[in-house]
């Protein structure tokens, strides 16, 4: 693996200084986060989604296959619920079209390189447009050392949205973020934010969770060329034009890593 875990050495103070997860129950507290919401994906599970613009949902790529078969999931059978809470939510969006990176390939395990790659991109078959739900802006990869957050869904917390307002990166190297942010199953595809000048802006989405000397973490893929990438994978898509599909995943590693 290209990242050396030397670098978490001081993991555990890192985390010691973490918030706790905050459940969004009330419209008061989910106010402002109303653009992260749950995908229901083919009736087999859910992942967590963000706007990014009225019509596109960024999350990771593994949750468009079948854990059980390991074939794509046809698209038109995920859902997007914008800020689902409590069993309801503040809008529901079937998906038009999606792309998935062209270098991940899906396996039923995680690797370093394919990490790298966890990216997809799904276009919804309407917009959204209402004043309350914001898409978000994306921002540069973080710095090792640099405070972001989380706001996500997960096992046990499937009806609401969670937030963890502060963790921090512990690691990052080559397109993979190693966070202190606490994530689980259903998680995957959550946003990872920094606050610049109060607003939130995405730097990453969560693609696995991971132990690294006895400690929990989770790893991100980055955005950038990747984003950009699907961007132009979903033109083509517009235009008729079959998006590539490569091969991507080509080592191991010894860290013990779990989807979410």
């Amino acid at each position: 693996m290209a990242l050396s875990f030397a670098a978490l050495v001081l993991a555990s103070t890192a985390l010691a200084q973490d918030a706790q997860l905050r459940r969004l129950e009330s419209g008061a507290d989910a106010a402002g986060w109303e653009a992260v919401g749950r995908l229901n994906v083919g009736g087999t599970g859910f992942c967590t989604g963000a706007l990014i613009a009225p019509n596109l949902v960024l999350t990771a790529g593994h949750c468009l296959f079948d854990k059980t078969t390991g074939e794509r999931i046809d698209h038109t059978r995920v859902e997007f619920l914008a800020g689902w809470r409590n069993g309801r939510a503040s809008a529901y969006r079937n998906v038009r079209r999606a792309v998935v990176h062209p270098d991940y390939t899906y396996v039923g395990h995680v690797s370093s390189q394919a990490v790298r790659y966890d990216l997809a991109l799904l276009e919804l078959d309407h917009p959204i447009r209402d004043g309350k739900i914001i898409p978000f802006e994306t921002a540069a990869q973080p710095r090792r050392g640099a405070e972001v957050g989380v706001v996500s869904y997960g096992t046990g917390r499937s009806e609401a949205p969670s937030l963890q307002e502060l963790c921090r990166v512990l690691a990052q190297q080559d397109g993979l973020l190693v966070t202190s942010c606490s994530v689980d199953f259903g998680s995957s595809g959550a946003p990872i934010f920094v606050i610049d000048e109060g607003r939130a802006q995405i730097v990453s989405v969560v693609s696995a969770k991971a132990e690294v000397e006895g400690e929990a973490v989770s790893l991100g893929t980055s955005l950038g060329t990747p984003l950009a990438l699907l961007q132009a994978e979903l033109v083509a898509q517009r235009d008729d034009v079959s998006p590539r599909i490569l091969g991507g995943m080509r080592r191991e590693t010894g860290a013990k890593f779990v989807k979410p």
